[in-house]
């Protein structure tokens, strides 16, 4: 839908891009364009592979070329719907976004927080970039964290067990308090035994469950995928929680696909093959009240 623009809309993804493993901008590029957004990549970084397993990628530090890339697109009148930050590996990359968003502040300001998961930091990120990334998250008009991202950013331990819904909901709020009018925590796993997504929208107070069936494997670029599906659907105007609800079941049938063949998780999701998914015009309202 071209809306009043007369042009598809149009996304500074400001990422790393890993040529082989199907995470980043090789996730991120195919699903917006799917869903009729027109992704502008900013590349951050440029790997061989993504850093999960696959030995020692070849490595090429693009942090400069963000900030000038940015001139340029003033320069010359370029205009984005929605700025959108993924994995960032250092304090100057978080510097250029920062520029990024004040450039473009009437833009949808989206960070995925990668920082960390499953209860774990990753080591580049040291605590002062865990600071700056706050600053960022700030900033934001929607963040998309994990449970352990969460905690990072609320300066809390992880849970040792599954937690409540009235949990949930505070961190939820707590969350949003930073900054955020939209937070989406993925890969919650609630005391009932249930997995799913949680949302918050702090204009309504509103917030969002969407149920999640757990399939025993990790790939990499899920959380790309996932956030790119999540933000594809909102500027096409779905409501949150529909969006979230489109974004799950994406996942769900990429991750369930790529498990059946029994491919090397290292490679990622066999996107290729569930990309035409996102042509799908059916209504999403399986989403829950949380």
């Amino acid at each position: 839908m071209l809306n009043m623009l007369q042009r598809p809309k149009r996304v500074a993804a400001i990422q790393d891009l890993s040529g082989f493993g199907r995470c980043s901008l090789t996730v991120i590029i195919p699903i917006l364009s799917s869903m009729g957004i027109q992704v502008c990549p900013v590349p951050t970084t440029i790997l061989s592979t993504h850093t999960g397993g696959l030995q020692t990628p070849v490595f090429l530090d693009l942090t400069d070329y963000v900030s000038q890339s940015l001139a340029h697109y003033r320069q010359i009148g370029v205009e984005f719907e929605s700025v959108y930050t993924g994995f960032l590996g250092s304090e100057g990359q978080i510097d250029h976004c920062l520029a990024y968003f004040a450039a473009y502040p009437d833009a949808f300001l989206v960070v995925d927080p990668v920082m960390g998961d499953e209860g774990k930091t990753y080591k580049t990120y040291t605590p002062e970039m865990v600071r700056r990334m706050a600053e960022l998250v700030a900033k934001a008009d929607m963040i998309t964290p994990n449970l352990t991202e969460s905690c990072i950013l609320l300066g809390e331990a992880y849970p040792a067990s599954p937690i409540t819904r009235s949990q949930a909901k505070s961190m939820l709020v707590r969350l949003s308090e930073k900054g955020p009018k939209i937070v989406v925590v993925t890969g919650v796993h609630f005391a009932d035994g249930t997995l799913a997504n949680i949302g918050y929208e702090r204009e309504k107070n509103a917030f969002w469950s969407v149920s999640c069936r757990y399939v025993p494997v990790k790939y990499p670029g899920t959380g790309d995928a996932y956030t790119s599906t999540l933000l594809g659907a909102l500027l096409g105007g779905e409501s949150l929680p529909a969006a979230m609800e489109r974004a799950t079941r994406f996942l769900e049938t990429a991750i369930k696909t790529t498990y059946g063949y029994g491919s090397d998780p290292r490679h990622g999701v066999m996107l290729e093959m569930v990309l035409h998914e996102l042509s799908s015009q059916e209504p999403m309202a399986g989403y829950q009240i949380l």
